[in-house]
């Protein structure tokens, strides 16, 4: 039988995690002697390396030691999780859910559902991490976060999802453009004019491949992975683009730009919350995501999307 502490495996996640022996030490305040001494241990328990180490370079998993990684963090944050739902038997449910995010979606919808669940559940705190679409799923996958915000496209086998809301594509134009004149727009309209693409990582994929089923070609002259840019682009005139989600500031009079739905039919992707269903969900995660989808029911989320 092995013997492992639990503070042996909250260093070596440390330095899995940092990539370094001193970043750890440091990260957890303590000495880097005590780093190494963990990792001396648990790879004596198990029997082989779990990290290459390498002067001046840090610490890099072996292929095995990935793996040993995996299992740790996932040990370690169902003990974080036993800890929250020990200190909520009283009925006040506490502790931090870890959220990943699309982070061109995140400023869109996160304030309607964080200003909310924090009045109702002051004792939670929330912990967030963002990246593309396919960076939020690795998170989840790595134990990194306990959900997920995103696209029903990213959800990978022996996940769940919970959709909140559809999210068609509309076109953002200037608001001095001719077009605005018009209640949608068509592809083939949009193809004609300069396009500033939201470029990451599936997103240009899935906004060039709407014109290319229609036999068009989008006439790209800028591109760029801020949303924010692309809005400032577009108010400025240097041409139109495409988005999914609308956020709360863009409803309202004297803006640069105008949105208009796009008439053709086209794949409708659904925006929600992907969760890993290999483990029972916490107690804490379950409300976070009953609370979502009461705001879903209550059509909180409606505004978001242009149809």
């Amino acid at each position: 039988m092995h013997n492992y502490t639990l503070k042996q495996l909250r260093y070596v996640d440390a330095a899995g995690r940092l990539g370094s022996i001193a970043m750890a030490a440091e990260d957890l305040a303590i000495s880097q002697s005590s780093i190494s001494a963990a990792i001396d241990a648990c790879e004596r328990e198990v029997g082989y390396d779990i990290f290459v180490r390498t002067p001046a370079k840090g610490v890099k998993p072996t292929a095995l030691g990935y793996d040993v990684l995996k299992a740790i963090r996932r040990f370690l944050e169902q003990g974080r999780h036993f800890e929250s739902e020990i200190q909520s038997i009283d009925g006040q449910t506490t502790g931090a859910v870890r959220i990943g995010c699309y982070a061109t979606a995140a400023p869109s919808f996160l304030p309607l559902i964080l200003k909310s669940f924090s009045e109702q559940h002051p004792g939670i705190s929330i912990i967030l991490l963002e990246g593309n679409m396919d960076a939020a799923v690795k998170f989840l996958n790595e134990g990194d976060v306990d959900l997920v915000f995103s696209y029903d496209e990213t959800v990978e086998s022996g996940q769940g999802f919970v959709p909140l809301f559809p999210a068609p594509p509309y076109a953002l134009l200037p608001s001095d453009h001719p077009l605005t004149t018009q209640t949608h727009v068509t592809f083939e309209q949009l193809c004609t004019l300069p396009m500033v693409m939201l470029d990451l990582p599936r997103t240009r994929a899935y906004f060039g491949n709407m014109f290319t089923k229609l036999g068009l070609t989008p006439n790209i002259v800028h591109s760029t992975r801020s949303s924010e840019i692309v809005r400032a682009l577009v108010s400025g005139g240097f041409g139109f683009s495409i988005l999914n989600i609308r956020p709360p500031e863009y409803v309202g009079a004297n803006l640069p730009f105008t949105i208009l739905p796009i008439k053709d039919k086209v794949d409708i992707p659904v925006f929600g919350i992907i969760t890993s269903d290999v483990n029972r969900r916490p107690r804490i995660v379950s409300e976070f995501i009953d609370h979502c989808v009461a705001l879903r029911e209550a059509r909180v989320f409606d505004d978001l999307a242009v149809t």
